[in-house]
Formats: C-alpha cells, structure tokens, sequence
C-alpha cells in the first residue's frame, strides 16, 4: 500500500457562497495532517469583472477597470472572504489572485508548487458561468496529477436526468 502524505493543500475558490464548505474541509485536513495551506482566486478576465461587492456578467459592466486595479480589488475581497469563513487556528502559507482561466491557473499553480491536494467547491458563481466555460472541478478534477477534493455545498441540490 502507498505511503500517503499530505503536505501541501490548495484551496482554489471563486469567493461564491458555494465555495466555502470547501474551505471547512481544506482546512481541517491542513491542520489534521499539519500540511500547508495555500488559497488562491483565478481572475478569468475574458468572462466576469471583479467590482465592489462581487461579480456581475462583462455585458453589465461599460468601463472595465485596468487589470492592475481589478486584480488589487480581488486580492483585498479574497482575503476579507479568508479572514471571514477560515478557522483562526488555521494558516494559510501562500494566497494570491492569478489571472487566466480558472482550471488552467489551478492546475499550473498545483504543479509549480507541489501541492499533494487540492480542495475545491463543486459550483461557483452562477449555471450561466457554467455553461459558457464549462464546470471548472470537471477539468481539475480530470487534469490534475494530485488529489483532488471536491465538496458539494450541503444546500445544492442533485437532480437526476
């Protein structure tokens, strides 16, 4: 049987309501396995627009602002949502905002870093969201080359085909 060692976990969210059951489970293995914990937000510029309060569709948005300023905003929400929703006791080693496609800077960031995990929600921001770039947990989940935890919001309903 393989040794299984868990030293290094990446929690990717998108900051939705949906994503933060996946951040009770990251941190509770971190801190049962003593393993680092790393968060990251991927800014996918191409389909929504970080502004104050959250997210809305790029056709609502007249005057985006510069990527510069965006990716600040989103640094700053990200750690308002960390220090919101992660247990005190727990740390996090390393969070940041990376621009791209969310499953691509995951799955890059994963690889660069090492990471033996990663935890994620399995619904984001919107069905919409969805449709048009495709369930961002899928892709992780198939292209990853560690673990990959995902966790259904406890509210989100399964409805069979």
């Amino acid at each position: 049987m393989a040794n299984v060692r868990i030293k290094k976990i990446l929690y990717a969210t998108d900051m939705s309501k949906p994503s933060v059951p996946a951040l009770a489970y990251a941190a509770r293995i971190a801190l049962c396995c003593g393993a680092e914990l790393h968060c990251i937000h991927v800014l996918d510029l191409e389909h929504e627009f970080f502004i104050e309060g959250g997210y809305i569709a790029p056709l609502v948005l007249k005057a985006p602002l510069p990527t510069a300023q965006l990716k600040k905003k989103a640094g700053k929400e990200l750690a308002r949502f960390m220090k919101k929703h992660l247990p005190s006791r727990c740390k996090v080693v390393d969070s940041k905002v990376i621009l791209g496609k969310p499953f691509e800077g995951i799955i890059r960031y994963a690889r660069a870093k090492h990471m033996d995990m990663v935890v994620l929600g399995t619904h984001g921001h919107s069905a919409l969201a969805s449709m048009l770039m495709g369930s961002v947990a899928e892709k992780v989940v198939r292209k990853a080359r560690c673990a990959v935890l995902t966790v259904r919001h406890p509210k989100h309903k399964f409805v069979a085909p």
